[in-house]
């Protein structure tokens, strides 16, 4: 409930700010299973069809590439007709992208399909984080973290349902009952989300440890900056690695002979690949929040340089003793955990170079090189099919992730306290330097 005065809305309860989180949460728990759950039908598409593995993955591709590239185009839509109206056109394109899939007989109805779904994935994505920003100016990187964690983990609890549906049913039902379910869903909770309107948030928090800019920098002029591009560049390249095993997570199994051998963990017995996807999801999620959490404390480069490590290292762990069934399933959630939090940490250290009046867009922005990095899928499946082994994929992945370890603390973090610092002092004409 809020109360007007003059032409301000006065500020409304934790509780109702709160909600609004759980409500684009619950959004992003929707569209989860459109990035995760792909890789459970690979191979069944494949089996059914006949076609190279490769040329199914530019299928996921398409997803990701439309799921990013229209983010900034969708931001600016709900800044003017605001978050509804985005979220319940794009759960119906989630729902519309599932059913192609589902009558699909052609690559060409597969690509459509995902296209579609991207579009609709994005729609919502873009939206839900740009709103948890608006709602929390105070908790920014803790509740942009939260929204990000419900896509990170949001298919933990239908990795079991969804293989069971493809292994009962058949792939097409899968698709297209999921993807009626959770659109439909998305749609219902459209409804309730709502932006806020002035003097309903409270003020930012600005903390001292953290290096922020005084100017707000336009999307234009954020994207001619070369420091933008050295964040763009460290997000494709940590991005990639994370989308490769995220594609090809039960390939990868299937070609290590570990699919449908038992691995029982804490009291629980799985398959390896089911119980790898579950715990995979769950710290996909958790380390969103948690990275953005730590980072506010030791700052936004020296949390990438420990994350980034631990990816570069788990990966090649993965590498050199992922082919036992305890072994594959710890180290993905190895490679999980330490890979989830670019979607936390690398928003949060835009606005703190670029400033939070567009941090929306140049956010948004910053998130298209999501699409670039899956663009380097394909490419790790014909290097897997040329040589016969997923080893040279994963030791480029391990160097992609320490190099942008270091690029983080011995490249960006100098720039971004020159460029901070030059915020901080006017020029002649009374403006704040570039």
């Amino acid at each position: 409930m809020t109360v007007s005065v003059g032409n301000d809305t006065m500020r409304v309860s934790e509780a109702y700010r709160w909600t609004q989180l759980a409500i684009g949460v619950g959004c992003m728990v929707m569209i989860a299973n459109l990035q995760y759950g792909w890789t459970f039908f690979v191979p069944d598409i494949q089996k059914q069809f006949g076609w190279d593995r490769a040329a199914i993955q530019w299928a996921f591709t398409l997803f990701v590439l439309f799921e990013t590239w229209l983010v900034p185009i969708e931001g600016w839509i709900v800044d003017k007709y605001g978050p509804r109206l985005v979220i319940m056109l794009a759960g119906a394109l989630c729902a519309i992208g599932w059913v192609i899939n589902s009558y699909a007989t052609s690559l060409t109805e597969f690509y459509i399909g995902q296209v579609i779904a991207g579009v609709g994935a994005g729609g919502v994505y873009g939206t839900c984080v740009g709103n948890a920003l608006k709602w929390f100016p105070d908790k920014r990187g803790l509740c942009a973290g939260i929204t990000a964690a419900g896509f990170g983990a949001g298919s933990a609890f239908t990795v079991a349902p969804i293989q069971a549906m493809i292994k009962n049913d058949g792939f097409q039902a899968a698709f297209f009952n999921f993807g009626i379910g959770q659109g439909v869903i998305c749609m219902i909770l459209a409804i309730f989300i709502l932006a806020p309107k002035p003097g309903q948030t409270p003020a930012p928090v600005v903390n001292a440890a953290i290096q922020q800019t005084r100017r707000d920098y336009a999307p234009t002029e954020a994207a001619r900056h070369p420091v933008f591009w050295l964040m763009y560049f460290m997000f494709v390249i940590v991005g990639a690695g994370g989308l490769l095993v995220t594609a090809n997570l039960k390939p990868i199994a299937a070609d290590w002979h570990l699919t449908d051998l038992p691995v029982t963990l804490m009291g629980l017995t799985m398959t390896t690949v089911t119980f790898a996807a579950t715990i995979d999801r769950v710290l996909n999620g958790l380390t969103r929040p948690f990275f953005g959490w730590i980072s506010d404390r030791i700052g936004r480069e020296n949390t990438m340089f420990v994350a980034f490590g631990i990816e570069g290292v788990g990966i090649l762990a993965l590498y050199l003793w992922g082919q036992s069934p305890i072994g594959f399933v710890l180290l993905t959630g190895t490679v999980f955990f330490a890979w989830g939090e670019i979607y936390s940490l690398f928003p949060a250290v835009c606005t703190d170079t670029f400033g939070s009046k567009f941090a929306t867009t140049n956010a948004g922005m910053l998130y298209t090189a999501k699409g670039f990095a899956a663009l380097l899928v394909p490419f790790g499946n014909y290097m897997q099919e040329a040589s016969g082994s997923w080893d040279g994929v994963f030791l480029l992945a391990a160097g992609a992730n320490i190099l942008a370890a270091l690029l983080a603390v011995f490249v960006l973090k100098p720039w971004r306290k020159v460029i901070v610092a030059n915020s901080q002092l006017p020029n002649a004409a009374g403006q704040f330097a570039t």
